[in-house]
C-alpha cells in the first residue's frame, strides 16, 4: 500500500476557531476545499514542509473528534486492509465520500480509533 500523506484531521462543530488558532500558532492554509456533500469544508494548514494538520466542519459529531487522514494511491486495497483488521465504515451502508477529485471514508477499529482514508483521482 502505497501511502502519500499521514497526518491529522480534526473534525469540528466550530471548524473557524480551530483554523484561527493553528493559523496564530504559524499554520497557512495550504489547500481548502469545499462543497465536499454539499457542505463540507475542509481545510489543509501546513508549517514548514514539516507538518500539515486538516480542518473540516462537521455537524455530525457531538464533540470535536480527532483522527488520522491517510492519503494513498489505491483506496479499495486500503479499504478492504482495514476491513480486514476489524475497522467498520463510519457510515452503516459503507458508502464513501466521491468528489470527482477524490474518495474517502472514515473508518473505526474495534476499540474506536479512527482513520480517514483517501485517494486524490489522478487524471
Amino acid at each position: 500500500m502505497k501511502i502519500t500523506a499521514f497526518n491529522p484531521l480534526i473534525l469540528s462543530t466550530k471548524a473557524d476557531e480551530t483554523i484561527e488558532l493553528f493559523e496564530a500558532l504559524g499554520f497557512d492554509r495550504a489547500h481548502t476545499k469545499s462543497g465536499i456533500e454539499g457542505h463540507i469544508t475542509s481545510v489543509d494548514l501546513k508549517y514548514g514542509e514539516q507538518f500539515r494538520v486538516d480542518v473540516a466542519n462537521v455537524d455530525k459529531f457531538p464533540q470535536d473528534m480527532t483522527v488520522i487522514r491517510m492519503n494513498l494511491r489505491d483506496f479499495n486495497e486500503a479499504y478492504e486492509f482495514l476491513l480486514s483488521k476489524g475497522f467498520k465504515p463510519a457510515r452503516e451502508d459503507g458508502s464513501t465520500t466521491k468528489t470527482g477529485s477524490s474518495e474517502d471514508t472514515l473508518m473505526f477499529s474495534p476499540s474506536g480509533f479512527a482513520i480517514c482514508i483517501s485517494e486524490h483521482i489522478r487524471k
